[in-house]
């Protein structure tokens, strides 16, 4: 591990990228325990001072692949993975009601995350607030995709290592490269993926990783708080990756039919107030709002339904997920998606 940290924590200057095999090498010793903590965080950081290159993000990632099995979804499932790692201050989950209205016009969408941030809840507390499991085993994940068309996976639980990786945020203070390789891991090898990125520095990079991963098609987002959303609010830059292309584009509610929002409409509640936050995503799916708020869950489930192949564009499938709300299908999937749960606890505590 020493060569590694002294290749890459010589500074700015000085500092050498590692090969595709040394990459591969050190990801292995992190993995398997052999680095010391002190060399663990060290290599963290200065590879965090460096920046990772393309071949170290996606050499991380492959080996990161390779030491848990692919979830053994049905190949034919028209599945997106979107991967949800930076929790929420500012705006509410949106990205959650989409995923719900998506499900229930034919996409299959596998969200997975990790709530370790610090005061910023993540999408498993959305979840979980609508009564949607989120600790499922890796089994009952597959099970809840191929039968419903959405699951939500705890990377923690699918692949401890990497969970505990994420874990050192809170000693370290800051987020180290486990943040984007948890973001590309594709626990169930999906053809599609809707990723959302913050920092600049990662757009393109994240896209190229990609491309040496063997990604057949993605859209990587500047999303709304890092999550993978398009803002109802302003413009949003995004890459999309078709055939080995990189597509850039930059997306405005008009070019979907939709009207400029407002960022208040966007607003998030007070971590305390997150039964509030199910209140309002559940009028939303059951068709009992208009405006902005139901503007932003619909723009973003006909992204998922253009990333799944159910809608030839984005455009073609806002009118798709409007339908959804209003047939009462995205109300039905809701209940679909927390029933079993809730009533499960419920038989629990009537045993109790």
């Amino acid at each position: 591990m020493q060569q590694f940290i002294a290749k890459i924590g010589k500074g700015q200057k000085a500092s050498k990228d590692l090969t595709w095999e040394e990459a591969k090498q050190a990801m292995r010793l992190l993995i398997e325990g052999q680095a010391t903590p002190v060399q663990v965080g060290a290599f963290l950081l200065a590879m965090r001072v460096k920046m990772e290159s393309v071949t170290e993000l996606a050499a991380f990632t492959s080996v990161a692949r390779a030491y848990v099995p692919p979830l053994a979804v049905p190949k034919q499932l028209p599945l997106v993975d979107l991967p949800t790692y930076a929790g929420k201050q500012d705006t509410f989950h949106a990205s959650v009601g989409a995923a719900i209205v998506a499900a229930s016009a034919g996409a299959a969408i596998l969200m997975h995350g990790y709530e370790g941030v610090p005061d910023r809840p993540g999408t498993a507390v959305a979840l979980a607030k609508l009564g949607i499991p989120t600790d499922l085993a890796p089994k009952q994940v597959v099970e809840e995709l191929t039968a419903k068309g959405f699951a939500y996976l705890d990377i923690a639980i699918y692949h401890p290592p990497v969970g505990r990786f994420l874990d050192l945020r809170r000693e370290l203070g800051v987020r180290s490269f486990f943040h984007p390789v948890a973001k590309l891991l594709n626990p169930a090898r999906a053809q599609s993926q809707v990723i959302g990125l913050t920092h600049p520095p990662y757009f393109e990079k994240m896209a190229e990783a990609l491309k040496m991963l063997g990604c057949g098609r993605a859209a990587l987002v500047r999303g709304v708080e890092g999550d993978p959303e398009l803002s109802i609010a302003a413009a949003t830059k995004l890459l999309e990756i078709r055939e080995e292309r990189v597509i850039p584009l930059l997306l405005q509610p008009k070019d979907f039919g939709l009207p400029l929002g407002s960022l208040q409409a966007m607003a998030a509640f007070p971590p305390s107030e997150g039964e509030q936050e199910a209140a309002l995503l559940r009028r939303i799916l059951r068709n009992q709002m208009r405006g902005g708020q139901h503007d932003w869950v619909v723009l973003n489930a006909a992204l998922l339904l253009y990333a799944a192949g159910k809608a030839p564009s984005i455009s073609a499938g806002v009118p798709m997920a409007q339908q959804a709300i209003e047939s009462g299908a995205a109300a039905r999937k809701l209940e679909e998606l927390s029933g079993s749960h809730q009533l499960s606890a419920i038989s629990t505590e009537a045993r109790a």
